[in-house]
């Protein structure tokens, strides 16, 4: 019985590093998109000189009344938007001198000095367009830090251990360079235990940002003072709704926000949890085994409160040591292919063995994007748990 137990012991740690391996392989390799990315700056830094050539080159080996304005005009508009002002300058300098020195093959006619002059032209405007371009790159880098600093201030990355948990978070936003966006999580240490909240505001935008916010500042201070989970939900019902008052847009007033609740005893190898309306988490086993904690009764979603009344009831599961908790909000569950099948959590990690929360993490997001083909159409905040 010991020898059987011995064996189906080491079979996980015999797969799994198979699956690290195939996952560094995976991180090495360079992403398509990047591949491209690189080609298309080479690409731009190369052709207004190439311009430049093909224009004298046509020049040189046509008759005189075709003319290389066009290609020569061409290089410094190219360089403009996407290269430095220096080589923007320089691209227009030598794309008016070649222009010069194609027409002075030929008797200088008002032809000649109008194609020169043309050139010219379009070369100060390039050194104009390139000025106003790198003032709005810096406005966008400008906007882009703000939107950094505002998510470190909204919705902080949790530290990797909390209260003796091992933990991992992870934001994945649908849009690209979007920050931040309506999903939410938060730990807090308590004379409780561990509480936490992982939840979905209705909406998009700055109004779902807001609710973020509310949502979180009313948990981290709920989470300390009140003696029940129970407690905590029944704060946050009060804050959204006072925030719904005090707000005047109709997006706003009429929000809510899918969440579940946790707290994690210090003592002991279980969890608490008050579900509303949220997907339920999942439970990895250190076997692989899965399962997932659906909410034992229905319940709306925080903000809600107005439309019907009952008393939340905190569910207990088991939370055994080595085992992990995957807290995810429905832009997992909701993740689709190309045919339009739903991804299931549940499915893709059963029988997978993870070393922690941040490796769980990590191939979970690059599954989704695989899934996607990178195209996913929510957001997706994703919060893992280990007692070790």
């Amino acid at each position: 019985m010991d020898g059987r137990r011995a064996v189906e012991q080491r079979a996980p740690d015999s797969a799994e590093p198979q699956s690290r391996s195939r996952s560094r392989s995976q991180a090495s390799a360079p992403p398509p998109e990047g591949r491209r990315d690189a080609y298309a700056r080479v690409s731009v830094r190369a052709l207004p000189p190439l311009l430049i050539v093909a224009g004298v080159l046509y020049d040189l080996l046509t008759p005189q009344y075709f003319t290389a304005a066009p290609f020569l005009s061409a290089a410094p508009l190219v360089a403009a938007p996407f290269l430095s002002l220096g080589v923007t300058v320089w691209t227009g300098v030598a794309a008016t001198a070649a222009m010069v020195l194609v027409t002075v093959r030929f008797a200088v006619d008002a032809s000649g000095i109008t194609e020169v002059a043309t050139v010219a032209t379009v070369a100060c405007l390039a050194v104009v367009i390139n000025r106003l371009v790198s003032s709005n790159n810096a406005r966008l880098a400008s906007a882009h830090a703000i939107a950094e600093a505002a998510q470190r201030a909204v919705l902080p990355e949790p530290a990797a251990r909390i209260g003796g948990l091992d933990l991992a978070a992870r934001y994945v936003a649908a849009q690209t360079d979007a920050l931040i966006g309506g999903d939410l999580y938060a730990v807090q240490d308590t004379p409780h235990g561990v509480r936490l909240i992982v939840g979905d505001v209705r909406g998009k935008g700055m109004g779902a940002v807001a609710g973020v916010a509310v949502a979180i500042g009313a948990f981290r201070e709920a989470a300390e003072q009140e003696a029940t989970l129970e407690g905590v939900a029944q704060r946050l019902e009060r804050a959204l709704m006072r925030e719904g008052v005090r707000r005047s847009t109709v997006e706003v007033f009429e929000g809510f926000i899918t969440a579940v609740l946790a707290e994690i005893p210090r003592d002991g190898c279980g969890v608490r949890l008050v579900n509303r309306g949220h997907p339920g988490p999942l439970l990895l086993h250190g076997d692989g085994s899965v399962r997932t904690l659906a909410a034992a009764e229905p319940a709306l979603p925080l903000g809600m409160g107005d439309l019907a009344a009952w008393p939340d009831r905190a569910q207990e599961e088991e939370f055994p040591r080595g085992a992990m908790l995957l807290f995810h909000t429905d832009g997992l569950s909701e993740a689709r292919d190309e045919q339009g099948v739903f991804f299931d959590p549940a499915r893709q990690l059963s029988g997978r063995v993870f070393t922690g929360p941040q490796d769980l993490l990590t191939d979970l997001v690059a599954e989704v994007e695989r899934y996607t083909g990178g195209g996913a159409a929510d957001d997706m905040a994703l919060l893992a748990v280990r007692r070790p």
